[in-house]
């Protein structure tokens, strides 16, 4: 124990002066874990270069792995993961990367808030274990809006999205988009990470406005119960193709209820500016969030436009960058450009991403007991999976739940028509990954392929459930899917009536841009009443 003892002082000391003056400090040492190591290290040797944040400052370790970072109460430091290292797991099997300093407590709050804490009463010792970065193209796990407000939407989680995809995917990491949970109800918190654990994947959280405190009396109070739980609410994590930054992006606004706006804090722009004026520009920049960056509402703004120009100007400058978001329960593509204020040299590609509990984990449920829970865009609940690889490239798909691997595209159609009838009725293809200028072809009947239509109407299917609902005399699940709003990645063309009655086939393709060539069939028969 002294030898532990006196290794680690002779490397606090060696952490430099002028940070000595900036008044209360974490100070410790980032090692490399090596359960065989012998000698007078409580492990392996020191890491050099591996930086520390107070959520604003940014600090590297030394020659021996010794770090000295300045700390206000309120402050949690944490650790950026550099890719080629783990860091270790804590007992609740989240990553241990963080320390709190609240050395007076936070405010009482319904859910507990943060206790108090000394984040510089003893050094900070951080085993990290080597895990060679890869060459190869990796993945990572994207959950949006988990969202259960229940035991029951928390076990409809655990079977319809954890469960199916245990061993599935050989994931670095697991990303969850914020909504965590629904309606504030935090106490739910450790049933959904026990489920998310069973992936075995290190897994990183963003807040959502339902994950907030609601009675915090002040946005900097309003993520004090979620952070006792996560961490950090803004950090970067490092990939080996990868920097990712997750972002609290959500302003909450007492005493108006539950009312927040999208948009960012004066220490988060500190944080950013330090942490990207020092990095390279090969590997692709991620930045995740819960709110998406473009306004969603026609009439208002749902994120602060000066926040978002601010953060697209440190944006700009980087040539390989990827905007991840949640929050709709639908799914889409947007390319920021100029009247977004993003001035780089291509659009920003901002990949709003579809709710693991979909439409609410409404609809009609299956044999297993689990609701339809489809978005009211017409797309499947799911998860997505983040493909990454060198020189800033990247790949993304949707997994529909519990569906095979390929099933990317949702038909619908009439099952009858009149042989000779006006032309007026469609086939839709909803393509879930599909964004405007997407190649869509139909071939019916073994003709030839033909070009599909995008429209941005509703997706004929979900009208068809919210009928449904609206015509029964009793419930048909717990709860409805939403009533449908208007999909961006909808096509369609009109079925013909001209050809010989009788069952014909229909096919439709799509061309996805990482994918490639994604099918779906169904087909519709033609009657003679003449």
């Amino acid at each position: 124990m002294r030898a532990v003892v006196a290794w680690v002082a002779a490397a606090l000391l060696c952490t430099t002066a002028p940070l000595a003056a900036a008044g209360a400090l974490v100070r410790g040492v980032v090692h490399e874990a090596r359960p065989d190591a012998t000698g007078p290290a409580p492990d392996g040797p020191g890491l050099p270069g591996v930086q520390l944040s107070n959520g604003r400052d940014i600090v590297s370790t030394d020659a021996d792995g010794a770090f000295a970072l300045p700390v206000r109460p309120g402050d949690t430091v944490f650790l950026i993961r550099p890719a080629g290292h783990d860091v270790p797991e804590g007992a609740d099997g989240l990553p241990a990367f963080w320390r709190h300093h609240f050395p007076h407590g936070g405010p009482e709050l319904r859910h507990g808030g943060i206790a108090a804490t000394d984040a510089t009463a003893s050094p900070w010792l951080i085993p990290l274990s080597p895990r060679p970065a890869s060459d190869a193209r990796e993945e990572v796990l994207v959950f949006g809006d988990p969202q259960p407000a229940s035991m029951i939407a928390v076990d409809y989680y655990r079977r319809d999205i954890i469960e199916p995809i245990i061993g599935r995917h050989p994931a670095v990491l697991g990303l969850t988009l914020g909504d965590v949970v629904h309606g504030s109800a935090l106490e739910l918190l450790p049933s959904v990470n026990e489920a998310t654990r069973l992936l075995g994947t290190p897994w990183l959280h963003a807040a959502g406005n339902h994950d907030v405190d609601a009675d915090a009396g002040h946005d900097r109070d309003s993520l004090l119960s979620f952070r006792a739980v996560y961490g950090p609410d803004t950090f970067a994590w490092e990939e080996a193709h990868a920097r990712i930054v997750v972002l609290d992006n959500v302003v909450h606004l007492p005493p108006r209820g539950g009312a927040y706006i999208g948009g960012l804090r004066e220490d988060q722009f500190e944080f950013l500016e330090n942490y990207l004026a020092q990095v390279d520009e090969d590997r692709l920049l991620v930045i995740a969030a819960h709110i998406p960056f473009f306004d969603t509402h026609p009439q208002r703004h749902t994120f602060r436009t000066a926040d978002r120009e601010r953060l697209f100007a440190l944006l700009a400058r980087h040539p390989h960058v990827l905007l991840l978001s949640a929050h709709g329960h639908v799914q889409r593509h947007h390319f920021h450009a100029a009247a977004d204020g993003w001035h780089g040299d291509t659009p920003l590609h901002e990949y709003n991403v579809g709710a693991a509990c979909g439409g609410f984990w409404g609809g009609v449920p299956d044999a297993a007991g689990i609701p339809d829970a489809t978005m009211s865009d017409g797309t499947p609940n799911g998860y997505a999976v983040l493909g990454l690889a060198g020189a800033g490239r990247y790949d993304l798909r949707w997994h529909a739940a519990r569906e095979p691997d390929d099933y990317a595209i949702a038909l619908h159609a009439p099952r009858v028509l009149r042989q000779g009838a006006w032309p007026g009725v469609h086939l839709y293809a909803n393509v879930f990954m599909g964004i405007e200028g997407d190649r869509v072809e139909a071939r019916i009947a073994g003709g030839e392929w033909q070009a599909m239509s995008r429209v941005e109407r509703m997706d004929p299917g979900v009208l068809t459930q919210n009928l449904l609902d609206d015509a029964s005399e009793s419930l048909r699940g717990r709860d409805r899917v939403p009533e449908a709003r208007e999909s961006t990645h909808l096509w369609r063309i009109a079925l013909p009536t001209d050809l010989p009655a009788g069952e014909h086939a229909v096919e439709v393709r799509a061309f996805d841009r990482w994918r490639g060539e994604l099918g779906a069939a169904t087909s519709y028969r033609l009657e003679s009443l003449d």
